[in-house]
């Protein structure tokens, strides 16, 4: 009897076991043959887990976690939030936000006490970079679009992604410092090319600017964009380790294979404001293209030098554009202490310098381009409000890939394949999939920030002002923008609206 009974207990043991196992080969096939899922894909079975704890910390958080605003350099609720939309899911959430608005720094946007019916609200109207100065303007559709992110530093399949999903959503590519790669203009969507400090893709066997090579990306390219500087490193040049330097890369950057990139500090050609307008002037007219400058801000003599050394010689030498930069930027890897402590935030850098324009009578003139950890449409918002024209993200679009910030950006092993040249890891980044979530992101931070405007009785986003928020300074305290930056005399005088 004894015997039959263990007989029996192993049998079914053995079934269990047998089950299990194939529970697992299924799982194992499913996850490696979606497309969904990179982490499923490039971690079969194992990254399961990882969801199953997603789903499971909502309940668990409120008694052994902390809450969803508490991460650094993004907490769950922004990246939820960038996900969900991603994957057009929606932004609804129940039972009240968990976004402390007592916290100093907090924006509260001023909502109308009749807000703008539907059959009243307006598109975003495009604006048109560089109308007037050059021969081939540009026209900017989106307000949210792509910021700068060399090939080499993210891989091939996030570059296409990026490329088609741009060309969807109707929103700019910019390059980064790397070059021109042929999957920029994979989705045929408008690219900014961005001219670094080492001349990446845009020089001579020397390394100095090429000419002849401008004309060649000006047929393809809808702008120029000459970086000074990043809100991750200003003062300090970018740095490829050369593990990621493949063949590839090292043609598209013309240097050598298998060798440690790294650009300069600052353009050895530039070395002052009137060299930078000469630059900027020649460029334009070399290729006909807008040209603009990216840079850090760290106090006001650069921007107010700017001004004045543009009013001196003519408009004609002001940039089309300036990209500022908040020193909280930073989609790759750079040294932490410049990270953490170098160059103002874009709270502070993005109104000063719309001020110095304003004040100059130059806003007219220079489109501005806000960037530095604006991944949401509140943050997209007040970008607008406080004067930009169009906001760039690097990491909010790095998101909609499937970044799970796992902040290997630097090692060559991103488990999702975003920043890494590992084709078993990269693998896991199915294009045809991930352009859609691209084109998803830029969308719905696009309808939002117009649902934003039209809950502050405004037809369209275009039509923010300062005063059109508050900034909390303390708890029960908040501050309207236009009181904490008010609108410079001389544009008021100018400008009496």
């Amino acid at each position: 009897m004894s015997g039959a009974f263990d007989f029996i207990f192993y049998s079914i043991a053995t079934m269990l076991g047998v089950a299990l196992v194939g529970l697992i080969v299924v799982w194992f096939i499913q996850d490696v043959t979606q497309k969904k899922h990179s982490i499923l894909r490039n971690y079969p079975v194992i990254g399961r887990l990882r969801y199953f704890f997603e789903i499971q910390g909502k309940y668990f958080r409120q008694y052994f976690f902390a809450n969803d605003r508490d991460e650094m350099p993004f907490n769950r609720a922004t990246r939820g939030w960038i996900y969900k939309n991603s994957k057009n899911k929606g932004s609804l959430v129940g039972f009240g936000s968990t976004n402390d608005l007592r916290q100093p720094g907090s924006i509260i946007f001023v909502n109308a006490a009749f807000p703008i019916q539907e059959e009243d609200q307006l598109p975003t109207p495009s604006l048109r970079i560089g109308e007037g100065y050059c021969t081939q303007p540009f026209e900017a559709k989106s307000i949210i679009n792509i910021s700068g992110m060399s090939y080499g530093a993210i891989s091939k399949p996030a570059v296409r992604a990026l490329s088609l999903g741009a060309a969807q959503a109707g929103c700019w590519l910019n390059t980064g410092e790397g070059g021109l790669s042929p999957y920029h203009i994979e989705g045929d969507c408008d690219v900014i090319m961005q001219i670094g400090t080492a001349k990446y893709g845009i020089r001579d066997e020397h390394g100095n600017f090429s000419p002849q090579r401008a004309k060649e990306l000006s047929k393809v390219v809808k702008a120029f964009e000459i970086k000074l500087s990043q809100g991750a490193k200003p003062g300090k040049g970018g740095l490829l380790p050369a593990s990621k330097v493949h063949e590839e890369i090292a043609a598209i950057r013309g240097i050598p294979v298998h060798q440690d990139s790294i650009s300069p500090n600052r353009h050895k050609d530039i070395n002052n404001i009137d060299e930078l307008l000469d630059k900027i002037c020649y460029i334009r007219e070399l290729t006909g293209r807008p040209v603009g400058i990216k840079t850090a801000i760290g106090g006001w003599n650069f921007i107010n030098e700017l001004c004045d050394s543009i009013n001196r010689r003519g408009l004609e030498y002001a940039p089309d554009f300036l990209t500022i930069d908040g020193g909280e930027g930073g989609s790759g890897a750079a040294p932490q202490t410049l990270m953490d402590h170098v160059s103002l935030p874009i709270a502070e850098a993005l109104p000063r310098v719309v001020d110095a324009l304003l004040q100059s009578d130059l806003k007219k003139r220079i489109i501005v381009i806000a960037a530095g950890k604006l991944v949401t449409s509140a943050e997209g918002a007040w970008a607008l409000c406080a004067g930009a024209d169009f906001v760039n993200t690097a990491r909010g679009f790095m998101f909609s890939l499937g970044c799970i910030q796992a902040m290997r950006c630097h090692l060559n092993t991103c488990p999702t394949g975003i920043t890494t040249h590992n084709e078993r890891l990269q693998n896991g980044l199915v294009v045809e999939e991930k352009y859609l979530r691209v084109a998803n992101y830029a969308r719905n931070v696009n309808k939002e920030i117009n649902m934003i405007a039209h809950s502050c009785g405004l037809r369209h986003a275009r039509e923010f002002k300062r005063e059109h928020m508050r900034v909390v300074e303390s708890a029960g305290k908040s501050i309207a923008l236009n009181i904490l930056y008010p609108y410079p005399e001389a544009a008021k005088k100018k400008n009496p609206d």
